[in-house]
C-alpha cells in the first residue's frame, strides 16, 4: 500500500510561514534543493492545496527559460510529468498534468491507495496538510528545519489536541544549516 507522506520546510520556532505570509527564508540551497527533487522523483501522486498549488504552477513552464540551470530544469521536467490532484473550491479549472479532487480528502487518498501504483503520495499545503493529519491519514512526516526563528503564522503541526506517537527514521544536516527529519508514524 502506498504511504501518504508530507514534506515541508519549517523554521525553527515551528510555522511552515511566517506572520507576514512569507516563506523567503525557506529558499533552498543546492543540497537542498537536490533533496526536494529526489523526493518528488519518488512520489506516485502529489495532492495540493489551492494556494500551493498557484506557487507550484510555475513549475510547468519554467524549463522553457534555457537561462535556468540543469537542476532547475530536471526538478521541473519531474514536477510537470507528475500527476497532482488539486483541493479547491475556488478554483474550476487546473493545468498540466493536474485534476480537481471530486471528493473529499479521505476518499481521494483511499481511491489512490487502492489504484495500482508506485511511489508515494504526497500531500501539501498547511490546510490540507493539517486535514490529513487529523483524520489520521498521514503515515510519515518529512521536514526540513531551517535556522530561523520567524515568530508566528501557520504552523507545520496544528494545533489540535491529539497524540501521535512517531519512530525517528533518519535525521541529517543537509547544506550548511537545514536539518532534515523523517518520522514514520507508529501504527
Amino acid at each position: 500500500m502506498r504511504n501518504v507522506i508530507c514534506s515541508m520546510a519549517v523554521s525553527l520556532d515551528g510555522y511552515i510561514v511566517g506572520p507576514d505570509g512569507g516563506f523567503n527564508w525557506s529558499v533552498p540551497d543546492q543540497e537542498v534543493f537536490e533533496l526536494a527533487t529526489d523526493e518528488v522523483r519518488r512520489v506516485g501522486v502529489h495532492l495540493l492545496g489551492r494556494r500551493l498549488y498557484e506557487t507550484m504552477v510555475y513549475w510547468e513552464t519554467v524549463d522553457q527559460n534555457p537561462e535556468h540551470d540543469h537542476s532547475t530544469r530536471e526538478f521541473a521536467e519531474i514536477w510537470r510529468a507528475l500527476p497532482k490532484v488539486v483541493f479547491s473550491t475556488t478554483l474550476s479549472e487546473v493545468r498540466g498534468n493536474t485534476r480537481l479532487a471530486s471528493g473529499g480528502l479521505a476518499e481521494e487518498i483511499e481511491r489512490l491507495r487502492a489504484e495500482p501504483g508506485e511511489g508515494d503520495i504526497a500531500i501539501g499545503g498547511a490546510t490540507l496538510a493539517a486535514e490529513a493529519a487529523a483524520l489520521g491519514l498521514i503515515d510519515e512526516y518529512r521536514i526540513r528545519v531551517y535556522p530561523v526563528l520567524v515568530g508566528g503564522g501557520i504552523p507545520f503541526f496544528p494545533r489540535a489536541e491529539r497524540h501521535v506517537d512517531l519512530d525517528l527514521v533518519e535525521s541529517r544536516t543537509v547544506g550548511s544549516t537545514v536539518v532534515y527529519l523523517r518520522y514514520r508514524v507508529v501504527r
